[in-house]
């Protein structure tokens, strides 16, 4: 079974690693920065794959709220919570707002979405979400080889490499239900403020 799971991790573990960083993937990026350190992948593969599913996560957001306004979907999510506000940070500070809007969980949909039907022009959005994107793969990639590096500590050397594995897995599931409460957690609080 383990060998199983890792083979699938060696064949498509990249992949997921960009398919997850598309979505609001600071836990793929994190793991993929811990699978580099247990040499899985070699560490720029993995920020590389976090940058470009980042770029292009908040590129399609963009183009979306451009090209597709008034696209039901579309707006649906401009009543979302939090998107007046983003909206708002977008036309007062726009270059701050692109580069910083990754950073702020559960804000890269809404934001992308805003940037899209704001004044921002095409160019401007692509360079600094390519500036934001490969800052922030760095950041948490780093953050997961680092942590790579603290759990062998912990654990100790003696740990077989499936294992590792296992308990790679299990970090990034803790991370993913954490992010989820803390995003639940954010979201209740804007729309409490904007209602």
């Amino acid at each position: 079974m383990t060998n199983a799971i890792h083979h699938l991790i060696e064949q498509y573990g990249l992949l997921a690693v960009f398919l997850g960083c598309v979505a609001e993937g600071e836990s793929a990026a994190i793991l993929g920065g811990f699978f580099a350190h247990q040499q899985v992948f070699v560490l720029w593969h993995a920020l590389l794959a976090a940058a470009l599913g980042a770029f292009v996560g908040d590129t399609f957001f963009f183009i979306l709220g451009r090209s597709f306004a008034d696209h039901p979907y579309v707006v649906r999510l401009r009543k979302r919570p939090g998107f007046r506000r983003a909206f708002r940070l977008l036309n007062t500070h726009p270059d701050i707002f692109v580069l910083s809007n990754r950073y702020v969980y559960g804000m890269r949909l809404v934001g992308g979405i805003a940037a899209g039907l704001s004044r921002i022009t095409v160019q401007r959005f692509v360079i600094l979400n390519a500036l934001s994107s490969v800052i922030w793969a760095v950041l948490f990639g780093t953050i997961g080889y680092v942590f790579g590096l603290g759990a062998e500590h912990i654990i100790g050397q003696a740990l077989a490499h499936h294992e590792r594995l296992l308990i790679a897995l299990a970090i990034g599931l803790t991370v993913a239900i954490l992010a989820w409460f803390v995003a639940r957690h954010v979201a209740k609080k804007e729309r409490a403020r904007e209602g």
